[in-house]
């Protein structure tokens, strides 16, 4: 799977930069994409990485995108853009319940992050994920506030939903959960997955 691993969306200067953008087209539909990745005014570099590319599997085109942000080091966005979107294709259920195949797959790289904690340090990520099948079936997954918009005859579209803790605080602590202003390494079950018909 290790040509799934993509690249980091920052030039290296000491593997890390202000900005980066690019485009590209899948080789088998007309859809296009364009990504541009601007370091905001914090004072600390770059944290932020993604995959833009098509790539051959298993006989069928595959568009995959994705962008992770990362919040307090560049470590856990680094191993999620390594390992996200190879844990989801590994899976048996991919080509079969594809839904269900991203939810676990989120779910098996939030817990190795945990299982790497002391390496990855104490920082975290939001993640939005897209999986484009043969130009035909758009599968989005997003945690946090992350987002994925899509460009239909020039019109934003917006696929997603920020998922906010101070919003979401009654929903997750009746599951449970509490909320804390205090950053954690976690990367949970994506909140919302979706299918859409290109």
């Amino acid at each position: 799977m290790d040509n799934f691993c993509c690249f980091n969306s920052v030039s290296q200067v000491g593997g890390r930069s202000s900005c980066s953008s690019g485009k590209g087209r899948s080789h088998q539909s007309p859809v296009k994409y364009g990504f541009r990745l601007v370091k905001g005014k914090a004072n600390h570099p770059m944290e932020d990485y993604h995959v833009s590319k098509f790539v051959h599997f298993q006989g069928r085109e595959l568009g995959l995108f994705a962008i992770y942000d990362g919040h307090l080091g560049d470590s856990v966005p680094s191993y999620l853009q390594k390992h996200l979107f190879p844990n989801i294709l590994k899976d048996e259920e991919f080509w079969t319940d594809t839904n269900r195949s991203i939810s676990k797959a989120y779910e098996r790289t939030d817990q190795a992050i945990l299982s790497h904690n002391p390496d990855l340090g104490r920082g975290g990520s939001t993640a939005v994920t897209a999986i484009l099948i043969d130009g035909q079936k758009l599968w989005i997954a997003n945690v946090g506030d992350s987002r994925a918009v899509l460009s239909k005859r020039g019109k934003a579209i917006q696929m997603t939903t920020d998922h906010e803790p101070n919003t979401e605080r009654g929903s997750i602590e009746n599951r449970g959960g509490f909320v804390s202003n205090m950053p954690v390494n976690r990367l949970e079950k994506p909140h919302q997955e979706f299918l859409w018909e290109v």
